[in-house]
């Protein structure tokens, strides 16, 4: 069973920025895709980013392209979401989450594994 555990979230200021881990336990990590999503209170989970498990192959949604990046390390069997210029906006609980697609995807429902979350928020 995988496990997922999110960290590095916290308060910051606008125009700052934050990287998240998510580190893995559980099945073999450098052969499996990997989601970021997050929820702002009263919202749906919102697509942010996906990673290929070679990391080779990123996606990005519109409303944070440019801003952040998606890494990963095999070797830790970790992952990290690099955010810079935060916005107000971002602020959410961020998740990743393994998918269970060969190729990628940006549905909620096609990922199997997720973490718990981590708090980021972004004040103005």
């Amino acid at each position: 069973q995988v496990q997922l555990v999110e960290s590095g979230g916290g308060l910051v200021q606008a125009g700052g920025s934050l990287r998240l881990s998510c580190a893995a336990s559980g099945g073999t990590f450098s052969t499996y895709n990997l989601g970021w999503f997050r929820q702002a209170p009263g919202k749906e989970r919102e697509f942010v980013g996906y990673i290929s498990a070679s990391g080779y192959k990123t996606l990005y949604a519109d409303s944070v392209k440019g801003r952040f990046t998606i890494s990963r390390d095999n070797t830790k069997n970790t992952a990290y979401l690099q955010m810079n210029s935060l916005k107000p906006e971002d602020t959410a609980v961020y998740y990743c989450a393994q998918s269970t697609y060969r190729l990628p995807t940006i549905y909620p429902q096609n990922y199997e594994y997720w973490g718990q979350g981590t708090q980021v928020t972004v004040s103005s």
